[in-house]
């Protein structure tokens, strides 16, 4: 593979954002495409993203451009659109992809009317596109502050895992490569909708001891979700999985699971989401989740609790009420 030095960002959301910085402190160019005229004047201006991620001060080697023309030429491409409306941004980029281009996918979730991950939208949007998809337990302001990170790489080549490594890495932001792409965009799904399980059960007040059996529990439906679609066990108990899992259900910095303390105190879903600007997205992805797995026989009712929620189709109490009634089981089922 030859090196990867100009770096092409689709989204400049939070996430976007750091991820423009982490390529441009490995010593990339990078090109940002925003959808805000308001974020790109402020990226190329004041070096700052001052709608999604205020007060982080940015590289001058992040070019940001309203046209996505102009990360035509770049040798790779991070695509960090949010799930819901990856289809659209990849199909307004198809006239301008290269053939084998590397398209990593950055965003976690399952398409909501097709129940198909971001590796088959992207397959039938740009199949010309190498995909690789990253994924891992990282919170947008501390890659764009430097803070020590470890991720999850995906593809199926090693030999584009080690150019994107190169062309990402650095010591403070650390990708470990694997070949098992279903297992890395299964875990970056699922979390999302046990974390707001978990802060459901924060806002509730139940108990760390409650909170840790969601998690372990929770940790058992995503492993046998993926495994059901081909994935394989150890991808889950890595970065990808285990420990996207850990960090997104253990702090309220996480938008998922602010979203459910807020519903465990409470307030109305739409009150809560009308108050952000940004996307939960656990809440577009709990149906597709659950959808998913009864399309392929698995049973995940902590996903299923949580949906049902936030479609308004039971209350908290009866969803606790109704996971806690469920017999008992040996715990390897």
């Amino acid at each position: 593979m030859s090196a990867i030095n100009t770096i092409g960002v689709l989204g400049a959301g939070a996430w976007g954002t750091a991820l423009a910085e982490t390529a441009a402190r490995a010593g990339r160019q990078v090109t940002l495409w925003a959808y805000e005229d308001a974020v790109a004047e402020a990226v190329n201006k004041r070096h700052e993203n001052t709608l999604f991620l205020p007060g982080v001060a940015l590289s001058p080697a992040i070019r940001a451009s309203r046209d996505q023309a102009d990360l035509a030429a770049c040798d790779a491409v991070l695509a960090v659109a949010p799930a819901q409306h990856l289809r659209r941004v990849l199909t307004g980029f198809a006239p301008y992809v290269r053939a084998g281009v590397p398209l990593v996918l950055c965003a976690k979730g399952i398409e909501q009317q097709s129940l198909k991950l971001m590796t088959d939208v992207l397959a039938e949007t740009l199949p010309a596109a190498a995909p690789a998809v990253l994924s891992g337990p990282s919170f947008a302001i501390d890659v764009a502050k430097g803070l020590p990170t470890a991720v999850t790489l995906a593809c199926e080549s090693e030999a584009l895992g080690q150019s994107l490594m190169a062309a990402l890495g650095s010591p403070r932001f650390r990708p470990y490569w694997t070949d098992d792409l279903t297992g890395a965009e299964i875990g970056g799904a699922v979390k999302n909708v046990l974390a707001i399980a978990c802060g459901v059960a924060e806002g509730k007040g139940l108990g760390r001891s409650a909170h840790a059996a969601l998690i372990t529990r929770g940790f058992a439906e995503m492993t046998r979700l993926a495994m059901a679609m081909g994935a394989r066990r150890e991808t889950l108990s890595g970065l990808c999985g285990l420990g996207d899992l850990v960090l997104t259900c253990s702090s309220a910095q996480s938008r998922n699971m602010s979203c459910g303390m807020a519903l465990g105190r409470g307030e109305a879903l739409e009150d809560i989401l009308g108050a952000r600007r940004t996307v939960t997205e656990g809440v577009t992805s709990a149906p597709a989740v659950v959808a998913l797995a009864a399309k392929h026989d698995v049973e995940m009712p902590i996903s299923a609790a949580t949906a049902a929620i936030l479609a308004g189709e039971c209350s908290v109490d009866e969803a606790m009420q109704a996971l806690l009634a469920r017999p008992f089981r040996f715990e390897a089922e």
